[in-house]
């Protein structure tokens, strides 16, 4: 009997853990099929730890309401995720808000597949006064807001403070123009003993674009597409040509390196920054976390260069904004639009910046203690928000709202590829003009534009 009891107790512990397990899985399962709020997917292409980032943010929504429930859902790549997302609309697997790159702004509007936030900003007299003009204005059109800016990101200049230090080289100012930047790689090649290149700037089109913003000089006609449908591209203009004759001068004074286009040449030209090999480069500000940490060399961080003899315009953004799918309800919108107005809380767009290197879109995040001791530890991670909040919105930084914007962009690499070949720089825009202008009339034609 002695040696049953000693047996029975456990059994009957054992039995009673099972029993709380099964049966707390069943409440579990009962009260998350009872959840009576409105179910709103949202699509987003945020991966590694930026998703973990945007589930904080998912999370802290859902805790905020009780009315709502937002169910995020990873859909690949921007690419990938924007024909999903044209594909599945008015079927029951589409997304009630998602998230689409800058560049296929134009797309999404042309769509006819979502419905302006501008009309839950007016219901709501919602103030949008707070959330930056040139991040609101690339995704505004017929002066009416489209979508959101979430995502957002601006090229910035990184360069090598220790190094600089090191050699007793003048940092550059935090506007510079294409010759502060030129005196600055020309002095780290040569005091380096040609050890440290002095520049880079990777091959792609993005950059190009940003260099006529920062010129106020617009691309496509229609102004940038703002004001109508563009019909005619010029990128064979004396701001591109200042822009790849400031590349070429520093290509011959051999204090450049080549790292080529596309993901590769970006991991590489980061590698090479951090290991001392270049000096100076251009990239997203997005970057700053990724150079900041483990990083045994002081960063610097400068705006986007200007033209000699020309003000800084400000540049474009990059990033990704927040849509609503107008194949949803009403109420389920709605719900769409309280998170679009929860990601634009002060807090959450400074931790958003904090966790993730985007930019936070709202003013009053400065004002916030997450914000301030990041900028007590990090000063440079200010440069960012600073170049955006002193950009006035004008048409020529407020983004360029055309489609085909994917292959644009393929052409002015290939255009840039070809100047740092040592071919002429005239000859490669006019190519990449025609094909560019080509490629326009086939998609006006087949979407019905004139």
């Amino acid at each position: 009997m002695v040696k049953y009891k000693k047996l029975a107790l456990p059994l009957i512990l054992i039995l009673g853990v099972v029993l709380i397990a099964v049966f707390g899985k069943a409440i579990s399962a009962k009260s998350a099929t009872n959840d009576n709020r409105t179910e709103v997917v949202f699509w987003h292409e945020m991966g590694g730890p930026s998703e973990q980032a945007l589930e904080k943010v998912v999370d802290g929504f859902n805790k905020s309401q009780n009315k709502y429930k937002v169910v995020p859902k990873y859909q690949g790549t921007y690419d990938e995720a924007i024909q999903k997302i044209l594909q599945t609309h008015n079927t029951s697997t589409s997304p009630a808000v998602f998230q689409a790159f800058d560049i296929s702004t134009a797309q999404m509007l042309h769509s006819g597949y979502t419905t302006p936030v501008q009309n839950f900003i007016d219901e709501d007299n919602y103030d949008v006064s707070k959330i930056s003009s040139v991040a609101r204005a690339f995704y505004a059109n017929d002066g009416k807001q489209q979508a959101m800016p979430f995502n957002t990101s601006q090229p910035v200049l990184y360069y090598n403070a220790t190094l600089l230090k090191k050699y007793g080289i003048t940092p550059p100012p935090v506007s510079p123009s294409y010759s502060d930047i030129t005196r600055v790689a020309k002095e780290l090649y040569e005091k380096s003993g040609h050890k440290t290149k002095g520049m880079t700037v990777q091959v792609y089109g993005w950059f190009i674009e940003q260099a006529l913003a920062n010129a106020n000089r617009q691309l496509a006609n229609n102004n940038d597409g703002h004001t109508g449908n563009p019909t005619k591209v010029n990128i064979d203009n004396p701001d591109t040509v200042e822009f790849l004759k400031w590349i070429k001068e520093n290509i011959k004074a051999d204090d450049f390196i080549d790292y080529g286009s596309g993901a590769s040449a970006g991991a590489n030209q980061t590698a090479g920054f951090l290991s001392d090999k270049v000096g100076i480069f251009i990239q997203s500000s997005a970057s700053i976390g990724q150079l900041s940490k483990n990083n045994k060399n002081e960063l610097g961080i400068t705006y986007f260069p200007h033209p000699d003899g020309k003000k800084a315009n400000g540049v474009a953004i990059g990033g990704a904004a927040l849509w609503i799918s107008n194949d949803k309800p009403k109420n389920v919108q709605r719900g769409a639009f309280e998170f679009i107005k929860y990601t634009l809380k002060p807090e959450v767009q400074a931790q958003w910046q904090k966790s993730t290197g985007y930019l936070a879109l709202n003013k009053d995040s400065q004002k916030t203690s997450i914000l301030k001791d990041l900028y007590a530890k990090n000063p440079a991670a200010k440069v960012p928000g600073e170049q955006l909040a002193n950009a006035k919105a004008n048409f020529s930084n407020s983004g360029i709202l055309m489609e085909g914007m994917q292959l644009a962009r393929q052409l002015e690499e290939v255009a840039m590829e070809t100047v740092y070949n040592g071919g002429d720089i005239n000859s490669a825009l006019k190519t990449a003009d025609r094909a560019i202008n080509e490629n326009l009339a086939q998609l006006n034609k087949a979407n019905g534009f004139k």
